[in-house]
């Protein structure tokens, strides 16, 4: 996909026009996205920048393509925690008329990904809420466990691995959901003999706990969507001590990707408000095992 600009005459009331419907289709070189992975490419391209309620769409969007292309625009504005019409204003930014129209993008890509049957109600009645509950967090572990599966970034990982394996001294950063995560991955570092930090931000001490950190030392941090905490601050300190940073997160939209050297995107599935966390997991435990093998060779 080019990023040159197509040559025309356009008037001056055109262009005005175009900076109106946002950057981005400057960007595009006014070619609208047709799929999916040519919105994805725009999007972590860096070169469309959105005010705060544009951004949480694109962020929706980018994790929740499925949710997307099956819902009504009532339905999606509402997971998405913004208001129809805006919906309807990201979609025009990369030309297309309506959220209908831009909505085809989504439908076509999760079109004949899902095994046949999939969508059917059950047949049988749940015999409780608290069991319903427990059959949908089921169903969104295991779906976030399928798309690390399906498109995990090896590259990424390996480079992770060879750095924390060569630092002195790793720092692990996360809060509020990410926590649990954190708090894991440092227990399974201890127990693997790697020195380790875990930031936990006791007594609102987190910046004191990374001040000591150094060139030789690294981070591991975790941090997931609305990126409202306390980490990208924390990892920022690290990064202008030039220590090395390793990210877990959810998007390319994170405040981390530009301080980190390598990252995972790891996407979480939910259901009735609730995210599971067990992919975030599954790929921290295998960089904790991976750090473990490499250091003992």
């Amino acid at each position: 996909m080019s990023g040159e600009r197509k040559p025309s005459g356009r008037s001056s009331a055109d262009e005005a026009a175009t900076r109106k419907r946002g950057r981005s289709l400057a960007a595009l070189g006014y070619i609208q996205p047709r799929t999916y992975e040519e919105l994805r490419a725009v999007l972590s391209s860096g070169t469309v920048h959105f005010p705060k309620r544009l951004r949480q769409v694109a962020i929706f969007l980018w994790q929740h393509p499925s949710e997307v292309a099956l819902g009504t625009i009532a339905q999606v504005a509402a997971q998405a925690g913004v208001q129809p019409s805006t919906l309807v204003r990201f979609a025009q930014i990369f030309g297309y008329s309506g959220f209908s129209d831009f909505q085809g993008l989504f439908k076509d890509h999760v079109k004949g990904s899902w095994p046949e049957g999939r969508g059917e109600q059950r047949a049988e009645a749940e015999p409780n809420a608290a069991t319903h509950f427990l059959r949908g967090m089921v169903g969104a572990s295991q779906a976030s466990l399928g798309r690390i599966e399906s498109g995990f970034d090896i590259e990424s990982f390996e480079k992770m691995v060879a750095t924390l394996a060569k630092a002195d001294l790793i720092y692990v950063i996360g809060s509020k959901r990410a926590f649990p995560v954190t708090t894991y991955l440092s227990l399974t570092l201890s127990q693997q003999g790697v020195r380790n930090v875990l930031v936990d931000n006791v007594g609102s001490t987190a910046l004191d706990q990374v001040g000591c950190i150094g060139a030789r030392d690294a981070v591991l941090a975790v941090s997931f969507s609305p990126y409202n905490s306390i980490t990208p601050d924390l990892v920022a300190v690290a990064h202008e001590r030039k220590a090395r940073i390793v990210t877990i997160t959810d998007s390319t939209f994170s405040p981390l990707i530009r301080l980190s050297d390598s990252w995972l995107e790891v996407v979480e599935s939910d259901f009735a408000g609730f995210r599971s966390l067990a992919a975030s997991l599954a790929v921290g435990m295998a960089l904790v095992q991976g750090v473990a093998a490499r250091r003992g060779t």
